[in-house]
């Protein structure tokens, strides 16, 4: 099986269910940077991790692959590969957990801090715009509303894991300063 198939060369994608729509649409839009999310995320997982971080990541990148497919499916009679309330209780669960080794914020910070800190950073952004992508389509169509509730707490879980990166490296926080 070839890698290319030259049907998108009119400037169209398929979606699950065989359906076609332009490469510009505000689902194409709102995966394509759930993808672009993981990708970054690749790069953090290519630096030396703690085996409780490398793990999590490992699987937040899967559960990715989840919510890009449920993006890409307009069915929502479909129940396969869908984010869950499971999933989404589970960031949680992450958040409160590693924020448990962290002081309380009184500022707000810049990110940065080491590599692998200043990478979550990043991916949080995309995240945080790809969740924006996902309110953006939820305006105009039906979509399962826990991808917006998992993109949300996933942003949060990166900004945690950042700070813990760099606690556990050594790194401070910088305070910004105004």
């Amino acid at each position: 099986m070839k890698i290319y198939t030259k049907t998108g060369d009119d400037g169209t994608t398929g979606l699950q269910g065989n359906s076609r729509v332009l490469k510009s649409h505000p689902r194409i839009i709102a995966y394509g940077t759930i993808d672009e999310s993981n990708a970054v995320l690749g790069i953090v997982l290519s630096y030396e991790l703690d085996q409780d971080i490398a793990m999590l990541l490992n699987l937040i990148q899967n559960e990715l692959f989840i919510v890009g497919a449920d993006l890409s499916n307009p069915n929502l009679e479909d129940k396969q590969n869908r984010v869950t309330p499971d999933m989404i209780y589970n960031l949680e669960k992450n958040i409160d957990k590693y924020e448990g080794e962290l002081s309380p914020l009184t500022n707000f910070i810049l990110p940065g801090g080491n590599i692998v800190a200043s990478e979550l950073h990043h991916v949080r952004t995309i995240i945080r715009r790809a969740e924006t992508c996902i309110v953006l389509l939820s305006d105009q169509e039906k979509i399962n509303r826990n991808c917006i509730k998992y993109v949300n707490r996933l942003s949060d879980l990166f900004f945690v894991l950042g700070r813990v990166i760099n606690k556990r490296s050594g790194k401070n926080d910088t305070i910004w300063k105004a």
